[in-house]
């Protein structure tokens, strides 16, 4: 038996720039997904895909890969299991029942596709971000905080037409993370859709990327929470302007107290929300806006 983990992601800073070289700052969550490899005596490879309460969501048992499927999911991972032969030829999956196993509901948007991708890396032990790139697509930095148990500062170089992930680990601790949380949005964000979108806009220019990248090292060094909210506000205005959207607080929470601010792709998922009053009181505020998952900072964060 071989037994493997990955770590969620959130993207604090630096969404959709990331893909064109700004510098972002993202954290690994407690949150992930764990995969299990083990023989059996049958032909072929039986997938098994686990609930966070253990309850078995997908299944299905591939004789070989050659075969089409109409389910999405057996296509998708059939194409994954095709570009890991093709990266490491000498990779054996035949015999074996591999299962996953989630500690987060899948609709969170934590990073189902970007633990997967790290945990079929790990045991046919290719790059990472190689098979992101040839299945998914994508800037990386959610590969680079499942292999990663610190927050991170990420960005992608580019050379000779591709794109190199560049990190190193960050010791972002905010004095005041107990005035920070994490609200879920209720709504499923497609990441991919998102990035379509952006990329289907004006590319930024190079002041807007270096802006990005310089409220990325302001927020990751900052030490007041009012300076913090500020960044955040003026880093939204920015994204704002850029993929033609309103921010999140003005469609949503307009008469919030903190300031609330998007984490990867607009629409869904996780937002960070700052408060100055009690944990009781912002959670009400949200609660009563019917929003009920609601985590304190570090509930959420994996910390070094």
């Amino acid at each position: 038996m071989k037994k493997f983990y990955a770590n969620g992601k959130l993207l604090l800073t630096g969404e959709y720039f990331v893909l064109d070289g700004a510098q972002a700052l993202a954290i690994p969550t407690k949150y992930g997904q764990g995969l299990i490899v083990e023989e059996r005596k049958q032909e072929g490879l039986k997938w098994e895909s686990y609930d966070e309460y253990g309850n078995c969501w997908f299944q299905h048992t591939y004789p070989h890969f050659n075969k089409q499927s109409d389910n999405p999911i057996t296509e998708r991972l059939r194409d994954i299991f095709n570009v890991i032969q093709t990266l490491n030829p000498s990779f054996q999956h035949n015999n074996k029942v591999v299962s996953t196993h989630l500690t987060f509901p899948k609709e969170w948007g934590l990073g189902t596709s970007s633990t997967l991708i790290a945990l079929l890396s790990k045991w046919a032990e290719v790059n990472p971000f190689e098979l992101l790139e040839k299945t998914f697509g994508g800037s990386g930095y959610d590969i680079a905080c499942a292999i990663t148990n610190s927050p991170i500062l990420y960005r992608s170089e580019e050379k000779e037409n591709l794109r190199t992930p560049v990190f190193e680990t960050t010791s972002f601790d905010p004095s005041f993370k107990e005035n920070l949380y994490f609200v879920y949005l209720d709504k499923k964000q497609n990441s991919r859709k998102g990035i379509k979108q952006y990329k289907s806009k004006k590319k930024p220019a190079a002041k807007t990327i270096s802006e990005i990248t310089d409220l990325t090292w302001k927020i990751q060094n900052v030490h007041k929470l009012l300076n913090f909210e500020l960044l955040l506000k003026k880093h939204e205005q920015i994204v704002s302007k850029q993929i033609e959207q309103p921010t999140i607080q003005s469609t949503h929470f307009n008469y919030y107290w903190g300031v609330v601010k998007s984490l990867g792709a607009w629409g869904g998922d996780f937002v960070l929300a700052t408060s100055h009053k009690s944990y009781g009181e912002t959670k009400a505020y949200f609660n009563e806006k019917g929003f009920k998952t609601f985590l304190r900072y570090e509930e959420m964060v994996l910390e070094s």
